[in-house]
């Protein structure tokens, strides 16, 4: 069986952490947590920080109330949305392909986005980066080999990263790099009718 991985943000959804918030507030919380010189973004993909300890460090850093802060972020994870057209397009495609959405995240889509979206019903294995304690990048991939059925010369990549898709490449895949969810949608039509 062919493996077939698709990533999650940016590829399938575009939806924000904290976009709830007045923008004013939002900038604050952006310009914090992606400052250049702050790794608390990467390190929370890896599992080092829970969301609980990110929203606590982002109220002490930003003086925004704490509770206000985690109910905007749980209730934003809570109403991700991805196209529903996309996710019947992926459950199908479990006919043929052993299909895994692959995700550099956090624990937060675990804990809200996975169970309000359904995504254990569309997808065979959710692999989030944050329970790996690796983004899908580290140790030259190996999270995709991992969990790759059969060769990973028969397996495929969808996802917005060129980097993520590079190493894909290299290690003997075939990867698609998307551009949105219109771009991701007709990449697994074309894959289905293949």
């Amino acid at each position: 069986m062919e493996t077939l991985f698709i990533d999650f943000d940016g590829t399938i959804c575009h939806d924000r952490f904290w976009r709830s918030l007045r923008t004013v507030e939002n900038k604050q919380v952006q310009d914090y947590l992606f400052s250049e010189k702050n790794s608390l973004v990467t390190d929370w993909m890896r599992g080092k920080y829970s969301s609980e300890e990110i929203n606590a460090r982002v109220a002490k850093e930003t003086g925004l109330n704490y509770q206000y802060l985690w109910e905007t972020f749980v209730y934003d994870c809570n109403t991700m949305t991805v196209r529903k057209e996309l996710l019947e397009l992926i459950y199908k495609l479990r006919i043929r392909f052993h299909v895994v959405l692959i995700t550099g995240n956090m624990d937060c889509f675990s804990r809200f986005t996975v169970p309000s979206l359904l995504l254990n019903q569309y997808f065979d294995v959710i692999v989030n980066s944050y329970n790996e304690k690796q983004l899908k990048t580290d140790d030259d991939g190996s999270s995709f080999i991992k969990y790759v059925k059969g060769d990973i010369g028969n397996a495929y990549l969808v996802e917005d990263s060129i980097t993520s898709c590079a190493i894909f490449k290299k290690l003997g895949g075939t990867a698609y790099t998307v551009t949105g969810t219109e771009d991701t949608y007709q990449c697994l039509l074309n894959l289905s009718t293949n």
